[in-house]
């Protein structure tokens, strides 16, 4: 049986290896990394998918950003292992850690994908949100976690802001 636990410190360089392996090379060189740069994931959320050996299954985190005044949730990377795909593990951690962040107060979630498999969670194209270039604005989908967050809400997208700012 899967654990579901949250990411702690120790298992930073193996979700870091995951992510490694599920993605292109270069993968930190894309646009929303660039928005988590210096800024410390969203403990309670960034959840880890352990094997019954304890082995790596799958892995979310997310970011706190912000449009204007307006904070916002980036939500990835999220991979599972390719022995393990197939097997519904991201949708278990999309839903488990979107109804975490409702519980914990935030309002509205930004990831960059395929609005064909993110819409199944309810995520849809956000027209006047701007990631940094090159994004394709397609691929930039909004999931309100409260009826009309992303209502009004234009504007680039910016790492949020450190305490000392």
């Amino acid at each position: 049986m899967d654990r579901l636990l949250e990411e702690s410190d120790a298992d930073w360089w193996e979700v870091e290896a995951l992510y490694d392996l599920c993605f292109a090379p270069g993968r930190t060189a894309l646009s929303s990394y660039r928005l988590r740069e210096g800024v410390t994931p969203v403990r309670g959320l960034c959840l880890v998918l352990r094997d019954e050996a304890g082995a790596l299954a799958a892995a979310i985190r997310y970011w706190p950003a912000r449009i204007g005044d307006r904070p916002i949730l980036l939500l990835g990377p999220i991979a599972v292992h390719p022995t393990r795909q197939g097997e519904g593990l991201g949708a278990l951690l999309m839903r488990e850690s979107l109804a975490r962040a409702a519980g914990l107060g935030w309002q509205r979630v930004l990831l960059v994908g395929d609005a064909p498999y993110y819409g199944r969670f309810g995520f849809r194209k956000l027209e006047g949100v701007e990631m940094p270039p090159p994004t394709n604005p397609d691929r930039v989908l909004g999931l309100d976690l409260v009826p009309g967050a992303w209502e009004g809400v234009r504007g680039p997208v910016e790492r949020a802001r450190a305490a000392t700012d």
